[in-house]
């Protein structure tokens, strides 16, 4: 099996050579990229398992990258930067990122955060899942992580999958919003409700004729979520 392939965008020199040092001992395969100019044509050239993503670039805004990548590709995004701004993250988050880490960083946290990423990417069907899903129009392929949605294929995030993936084995459930994060994105992510919140607007966006006033993914305030049974 090939390494995982990362593409690593950050304008600092000391943190690329960091980032590059201790993953390439961790087993990943890096390239670095020092401009948004860089990182957009790695991403052209380049089959990549996940891409790491600094904000403060000098010829790009990183939202502006986060979001062209996100337009082509469902690859996986984990945001590294030094902004703290709970809107930076909540923007980020809303254009598509899978994750979002403050520097400074550790680097356990850091390769925590990937393997929590690459997890859901490696997830497999297990003998007790059922095959398919399917509730008015919305019919999804388990076994091949295939969404359709009112007659045509809608391309899912990793994580956005993994969401729907959760709720679907719960159908009929109500999902607390601990619950919810703890098996979608691990225990230590458990009172992140932020990261929950724009995802379940995004998966809304996808799958709701109307997102105001959800069908698939309802609200049970002050609990978490449920897909209603039949």
């Amino acid at each position: 099996m090939s390494a995982t392939r990362i593409l690593i965008i950050d304008d600092e020199p000391k943190i690329i050579r960091f980032l590059t040092t201790s993953l390439n001992l961790a087993g990943y395969e890096t390239i670095p990229a020092a401009t948004g100019q860089e990182a957009l044509d790695a991403f052209s050239s380049n089959e990549l398992d996940l891409i790491i993503l600094d904000l403060g670039l000098p010829d790009l805004d990183g939202f502006d990258i986060l979001r062209d990548v996100r337009s082509q590709s469902t690859v996986p995004i984990i945001i590294l930067t030094a902004r703290d701004d709970e809107k930076d993250k909540v923007r980020g988050l809303e254009l598509g990122a899978d994750d979002y880490l403050t520097k400074p960083f550790g680097t356990q946290e850091l390769k925590a955060r990937i393997e929590a990423v690459m997890r859901r990417i490696r997830w497999s069907p297990q003998p007790t899942d059922a095959a398919e899903f399917r509730r008015r129009d919305l019919h999804v392929d388990i076994q091949r992580r295939r969404v359709m949605i009112r007659g045509h294929e809608e391309h899912l995030t990793p994580i956005e999958y993994d969401l729907l993936r959760v709720l679907i084995q719960n159908s009929g459930h109500v999902m607390s919003h601990s619950e919810l994060l703890s098996k979608v994105w691990g225990e230590e992510y458990r009172n992140d409700l932020a990261i929950l919140r724009v995802n379940i607007s995004r998966l809304r966006q996808k799958l709701e004729e109307d997102p105001r006033n959800p069908y698939y993914i309802v609200t049970v305030p002050g609990v978490g979520y449920t897909l209603p049974g039949e």
